[in-house]
């Protein structure tokens, strides 16, 4: 069957921006230009990984304050650099090593990532975080990760042994039990082969989607593992993440959190959550060490 072009046309790119996490442009406050930070990300890539401010810095080792480096995995459309401008230093200036990683990639698309099938970006999580744990001679990581980053680490710790590895993962605004974005995926669902159309170009996208096979995988194992520690931060006025309480999970050592809760005033939605917040980031520093955790209030911004 003929797919109808006009209605595709307008699916397509809103699909992938609806499902961005990380891919408008860079905010002034976290970077001159976005021109400036996807330069910073092939010159960092060229480079093995480093980058300018500090993470990605392989001769790093963890301190006895700060045990455990940190893994953050960017969301759809985003990548190792964009998405963390804000938390990376944030995190680094706490003492923690912190390292970040490009997956999810297609051939011949330069600096948008986390399109590829999510299956095969937790492979790539996989090898990323033996290479970060070989490198700094720790025995776990603790994961962070915005969006798809944040729920791509789930098909790691339930599939392909990861549990033994990861001592935390903390999502922000993960897309965890799926999403039907806003009811586009509905629409997308009344065309036919649009599913099938954006999975063979984008499965990235598509595995998002409420009802993809992927998330069947998913959802047919409980949210959690033992012995891994979860934090879900979320927000009401999430149009990405629809509902956005299906970032929540359940099962033993989980928080769900509600950014509202924090910070009645706090606006962000689903790109800002995970790149600029900085009251997401105090909690994120929360999630990361329980133990010396601080109220995470409206004030956090400037903490």
């Amino acid at each position: 069957m003929k797919l109808p072009w006009r209605p595709m046309r307008t699916l397509l790119p809103a699909l992938a921006l609806a499902l961005s996490a990380g891919a408008l442009t860079t905010p002034a406050a976290a970077a001159a230009s976005s021109h400036d930070s996807r330069a910073a990300s092939v010159a960092g890539e060229a480079a093995g990984g480093t980058v300018g401010s500090g993470w990605n810095d392989y001769s790093c080792k963890p301190s006895a304050a700060h045990p455990r480096p940190v893994v953050l995995a960017h969301g759809t459309l985003g990548n190792s650099v964009d998405n963390w401008l804000v938390l990376a230093p944030y995190l680094k200036n706490r003492g923690y090593c912190v390292f970040s990683l490009d997956y999810g990639k297609l051939p011949g698309v330069p600096l948008f990532y986390g399109l590829g099938p999510i299956a095969k970006s937790a492979e790539e999580l996989s090898a990323y975080v033996d290479k970060v744990r070989s490198a700094t001679g720790a025995d776990k990581v603790d994961i962070v990760g915005h969006s798809q980053g944040g729920a791509m680490p789930r098909y790691y710790l339930n599939f392909l042994g990861g549990k033994d590895k990861v001592n935390s993962l903390t999502g922000i605004a993960p897309n965890n039990h799926g999403t039907t974005l806003s009811g586009l995926v509905t629409l997308m669902d009344k065309i036919p082969g649009a599913r099938n159309a954006i999975g063979g170009l984008t499965p990235g996208l598509t595995d998002q989607a409420i009802g993809s096979d992927y998330l069947k995988k998913m959802n047919s194992v409980p949210d959690t593992v033992p012995g891994v520690r979860y934090t879900v931060i979320a927000t009401k006025y999430d149009e990405v993440v629809t509902p956005y309480t299906s970032g929540y999970l359940t099962g033993p050592d989980v928080r769900n959190v509600l950014l509202q809760d924090l910070c009645a005033v706090d606006f962000s939605e689903h790109i800002a959550i995970g790149t600029v917040d900085r009251v997401v980031a105090h909690e994120v520093a929360n999630a990361l060490d329980p133990e010396h955790a601080t109220p995470t209030t409206c004030a956090s911004v400037i903490g």
